[in-house]
């Protein structure tokens, strides 16, 4: 069995062809040889298939029996040592990178050893560039002689030869046969190509001299062209296989584009190499840059989601993560790609960054129309006015604003900044707005006040600093008052999202206002109240965040935040609900709460629901997702009903006292996905839910061992039936 990070397995589609020999290799030398502690070395150019190879042999079946541990971790070119460990840590304990803030590097590493030691291990690294970054790393990786194996991917032979002189796994380009399945593949799928198009396609294939990446780009383009002989003719210039002339075969992926997919591509080039993309953010940031032309029947999100499936579709972008609702989570951009979208930036003075590399602003910045700076940097701009888009994931101490006041965005939401806010208010044709600050009273009161000069402004994002973040002192952020971290928004009637980590949502203030018919969501407020009023003040919202603190539900009970009220809001989609456990408070969630019927996705965290309430949310007809974490729900027996849940395709049930769960197939009929993790009392799974005919997966914790035992059973009765869909998983602990 198999604790493996969240990386996402390869899809079913996913074509190995050109690399099943290698595959076999590297599988060999994964789960046969030597006991000791193995390093296997996978060496070839940019988009030739080192990733996909090891993603491949970090997924196969061997592995996931095979070793206790497996882990992923991204290198590249930027590495920094100390986010690598936090990236492994927080994969191997299930928990946020704020849980490492504040632990110095020589801890970390010596947490990550702990954390290996006396398990069988699978780690792969990828994209190393430095022979440096193995000499501080080699030391975290105990080699207890039980089999463990480390996969590293370069495209550096001296990287490889340095971890190991004698066996670096040397990929090598498809041979002109292979580059044709692979095309053919990508292009028709399953489906014959047309006689018509076999010569000339096989022409294309041969030129694009064995490169994977290359094969599949132009399949992104043939699938949406329907003239092949001009793609052939432009394939067929470029006949050498250096980096240069690789990159002139990607950039027709580019020519071919339509023009209102060119500038979503070009943005990809605005985030740090090997970043994951949020694509609620993405979506935001093309919105605000004007580059989705919404209208009255479609939506600039629903647009803009659009676009990026064509990108995706076009092999232009790259799935991450999905949702447990099956949509796009994350993405990324392939580095090759990457290199690509730069250059086209800086040829159509789309983009300028600032990184490692340059260290300073580049020369021709003041004709660029956006900033992305990746690294700290210091000192003005002269001559910017044509700048309207700043993204900041390192620090820039910048004093004044006044070069900028047609920015209409910014983001620095990676960085924290002081005092340079209060000038927030002079960027008026800001869109999209996003930073994270500490809690001080003065500067929040101002920012908060700021916002009603920006009347253009569509997306607010505000990360406040817990206390465990700042530098202030235990009693300086507890004598913080409430109000100094509240935001008016009720006078900026353009905004559609606002985020507000920390954050408390002040009052609209009293007498007539307009009402708030372009907001949609509304994510990590504090203690919101729902009021009737301040509800009907957004009759379009479709997501709704909430987190209440120990403090408020105490103070105040559930009935003081008139949850009954949700029931106004008749396009929420989304609900998440997250309380800090208080056991010995008497006032009954189920009792001041009322869910609208459009909810499509539940989320409960701690709020102590009796489980007989879970009627009231079984009854609810569009609901297709239920989360239930940190003692959401409160007793030992749950019993479901006929006709309940009727909709639901993913239900998770995180830490509970649940000791009994009498329920039936036909009771979740729809059933795609089952999560039962820190369940210790209950001891198995219904025994009919292998029966639900949609059930894909199920997932349990590793430690309950009654439960991993049920799970298996569940399985192999179905596999004794026939049915080889279902798949059963088991969860790794959070420490």
């Amino acid at each position: 069995m198999q604790i493996q990070s969240s990386m996402n397995n390869p899809r079913p589609s996913d074509c190995i062809i050109g690399i099943e020999e290698d595959l076999l290799k590297i599988k060999s030398e994964l789960c046969g040889g030597s006991s000791q502690l193995r390093v296997i070395p996978i060496v070839g150019m940019g988009g030739i298939g080192k990733t996909t190879l090891a993603r491949y042999a970090y997924h196969d079946p061997l592995s996931v029996h095979r070793f206790d541990l497996c882990v992923w971790l991204t290198i590249s070119q930027r590495f920094q040592l100390r986010e690598i460990l936090v990236s492994a840590l927080c994969s191997l304990n299930n928990v946020d990178e704020e849980a490492y803030e504040r632990v110095h590097d020589e801890l970390l590493k010596e947490t990550v050893y702990k954390r290996l030691k006396g398990m069988r291990y699978l780690v792969v690294m990828d994209d190393m560039w430095d022979m440096n970054v193995w000499d501080d790393l080699r030391g975290i990786f105990p080699d207890d002689r039980n089999g463990s194996r480390i996969i590293v991917t370069t495209r550096e032979l001296s990287v490889a030869s340095y971890i190991d002189s004698l066996h670096p796994h040397q990929m090598q380009l498809m041979a002109v046969d292979q580059s044709w399945r692979l095309l053919k593949g990508r292009v028709f799928g399953n489906g014959d190509c047309p006689l018509e198009f076999e010569e000339i396609g096989q022409v294309i294939a041969q030129n694009c001299r064995g490169l994977p990446l290359a094969v599949v780009v132009i399949a992104g383009v043939l699938s949406c062209e329907a003239n092949w002989e001009e793609i052939a003719r432009n394939v067929s210039k470029f006949v050498h296989t250096s980096y240069e002339k690789f990159i002139e075969i990607l950039s027709l992926s580019y020519e071919y584009l339509p023009g209102r997919l060119r500038p979503c591509f070009l943005y990809m080039g605005c985030f740090p190499e090997d970043y994951e993309i949020n694509v609620s953010k993405l979506i935001r940031l093309w919105a605000a840059e004007g580059f989705l032309a919404s209208n009255e029947a479609r939506e600039m999100e629903e647009l803009g989601y659009e676009y990026l499936e064509e990108l995706v579709a076009k092999s232009l972008v790259l799935i991450s993560k999905k949702g447990s609702d099956g949509k796009i989570r994350t993405v990324k951009i392939h580095d090759l790609l990457r290199g690509l979208c730069l250059r086209k930036c800086r040829d159509e003075n789309f983009l300028c960054t600032v990184d490692e590399f340059s260290g300073t602003f580049p020369q021709g910045i003041e004709h660029s129309n956006r900033l992305s700076v990746f690294c700290n940097v210091s000192g003005s701009i002269e001559m910017v006015s044509a700048m309207h888009t700043i993204l900041l994931f390192k620090h820039w101490a910048l004093d004044s604003w006044e070069e900028f006041r047609l920015l209409k965005v910014f983001d620095a939401l990676s960085v924290t900044l002081g005092s340079s806010l209060v000038y927030i208010s002079e960027l008026i044709h800001l869109r999209y707005l996003g930073f994270t600050c500490e809690p001080e009273t003065k500067l929040l009161t101002i920012v908060s006040y700021s916002l009603c000069e920006l009347r253009d402004l569509q997306t607010l994002v505000v990360r406040i600093l817990s206390r465990a973040e700042t530098q202030f002192s235990s009693l300086d952020v507890k004598s913080l008052n409430k109000s100094c971290m509240e935001f008016q928004i009720w006078e900026t009637p353009q905004l559609r999202h606002v985020v507000l980590l920390n954050g408390f949502l002040r009052d609209p203030p009293a007498g007539s206002l307009p009402c708030m018919e372009n907001l949609h969501t509304l994510s990590r407020v504090k203690d919101f109240k729902c009021s009737e009023r301040m509800l009907e003040m957004m009759p379009n919202l479709k997501k709704l965040g909430i987190a209440y603190s120990y403090r408020g539900t105490y103070e105040t009970g559930w009935s003081g935040y008139e949850l009954h009220n949700l029931v106004h809001l008749h396009r929420l989609e989304k609900l998440s609900l997250y309380a800090e456990p208080y056991p010995n408070l008497k006032d009954d969630l189920s009792r001041n709460i009322a869910f609208p019927v459009t909810l499509r996705k539940l989320s409960l965290s701690g709020c102590r629901l009796p489980w007989e309430a879970m009627r009231m949310i079984g009854v609810l007809p569009n609901l297709r997702v239920l989360k239930l974490r940190r003692r959401a729900c409160f007793g030992t027996e749950w019993e479901t009903r006929e006709g309940e849940f009727c909709q639901l395709k993913v239900l998770l049930i995180d830490s509970t006292d649940l000791l009994e769960w009498i329920t039936e197939s036909s009771h979740f009929p729809r059933l795609e996905r089952l999560t039962l993790y820190e369940c210790d009392n209950l001891r198995e799974i219904p025994c009919g839910f292998g029966d639900i005919p949609t059930l894909e997966l199920i997932e349990v914790d590793i430690r309950n061992t009654t439960m991993v035992e049920s799970a298996k059973c569940i399985e192999e009765e179905q596999e004794s039936y026939g049915n080889e869909q279902l798949q059963v998983r088991f969860l790794k602990s959070r420490s």
